[in-house]
């Protein structure tokens, strides 16, 4: 080989691994974070001073609808300032952070209307336990528990996620994996031991009668009350009942990878793993943000849902640290940081609204909250960044 062409091939590829390693390092996390900080700076603003917090941002719009503490999204921005002041440290976050989680106690002492608490209380006060050690905030969050747990039942071995709703049976959301999180935080700092048998056999029952033989899960499961056995799944937010809803899909992946974290049975490790992959075949963006269900008709012309791909990334940046194939490892953490990546790059709200990410879905089948800016998205983008920034 002629010399000078050797030496010419050796320089491209020196200069085009540190081109490659360049780009690589160029996110620049405390950047996306002063953002999420800039944008929450923004919506304190303009929250009405009467218990109420920000839910979602309509399409077309660029103001704040409000919900009360009752809301099932409740607990997302209080738990969202809690983040912003375990990033920053400033005492601002941690002010705000109490006052709004703060309007969440009733439901610590309410009857149990629906599966939320864990969205509601965990988020809120969990986070603000975590980085505070508040004796007032664990004590809020173990008496929620056992109000959690009222809605368990033994017949079927699923916490029914609406008593309002009868649907024809005792139902369960896949959504409801999230919320178990806070029945085995609360058996494992004061609650009830019999919390942390209730979250797992729900967690078993889930695995065994909520997904489809290629691991796609359903929405809804209708149980019959009194001997338990699966009736039929249904949608209720997804395209149909047989599609592949992306947010459940989401909560899928995410609450199975926490059921591992907080049982350690490798069981749930290797449901997680086989719920992330079908999600990653069938995501076919290039973006790796998935529309709104893998199933909708008239894909690419359907929403997206930045959420999904935020509870995502989340769960798969935690996946990764259970996972020992390197190669398996590798792909988690890749797909996770171009997932953030595509969020910060291409899905942040900016002069648009003071919320975080544009281009959530909802409810579509409703009509409700479509291809919008929503709390949990904001929430769940905001912990994968705290989640790679340790990672680093």
């Amino acid at each position: 080989m002629n010399t000078k062409f050797f030496c010419l091939i050796v320089t491209l590829f020196i200069l085009g691994n540190q081109g490659y390693s360049q780009k690589d390092n160029s996110f620049n996390i405390k950047k996306q974070l002063e953002y999420c900080a800039e944008q929450a700076s923004k919506t304190l603003k303009v929250i009405p001073n009467d218990g109420t917090s920000p839910r979602t941002v309509p399409n077309g719009s660029s103001e704040w609808k409000f919900v009360t503490y009752k809301d099932w999204t409740s607990g997302f921005w209080p738990g969202e300032l809690w983040f912003l002041y375990e990033a920053t440290k400033d005492k601002k976050w941690e002010k705000e952070a109490d006052k709004f989680s703060r309007f969440l106690t009733p439901l610590s002492v309410s009857k149990a209307g629906d599966h939320d608490l864990g969205f509601q209380v965990f988020n809120s006060f969990g986070n603000g336990y975590r980085l505070t050690k508040n004796p007032e905030y664990k004590e809020i969050i173990l008496k929620t528990a056992d109000t959690l747990a009222t809605l368990f039942n033994p017949k079927v071995g699923t916490i029914q996620s609406w008593p309002h709703n009868k649907m024809g049976g005792h139902n369960t959301i896949i959504d409801n994996m999230m919320n178990l999180e806070l029945l085995f935080w609360a058996s494992k700092n004061g609650g009830n031991k019999k919390l942390y048998d209730i979250a797992v056999k729900h967690a078993e029952t889930t695995m065994a009668n909520h997904f489809r033989p290629d691991n796609t899960s359903y929405h809804v499961i209708i149980y019959d009350f009194e001997t338990g056995k699966k009736i039929k799944g249904r949608t209720a937010q997804g395209y149909s009942d047989d599609s592949m809803w992306a947010r459940g899909q989401a909560w899928a992946i995410y609450g199975f990878t926490m059921t591992y974290r907080e049982t350690k049975d490798a069981k749930f490790l290797d449901f997680a793993h086989k719920l992330a992959r079908v999600y990653l075949d069938k995501l076919t963006t290039e973006d790796l943000i998935p529309y709104w269900d893998f199933n909708a008709p008239n894909i690419p012309n359907e929403p997206r849902d930045a959420s999904a791909a935020a509870i995502v990334s989340s769960a798969l940046l935690e996946l990764s640290s259970y996972t020992k194939d390197k190669n398996l490892k590798a792909e988690y953490l890749t797909k996770a940081k171009k997932m953030i990546v595509s969020l910060s790059d291409n899905y942040q709200s900016h002069d648009v609204n003071s919320a975080f990410l544009l281009h959530s879905t909802g409810h579509k089948p409703a009509g409700s909250e479509i291809d919008c800016s929503i709390n949990y998205a904001d929430y769940y983008y905001l912990e994968a960044l705290l989640r790679l920034q340790k990672l680093k």
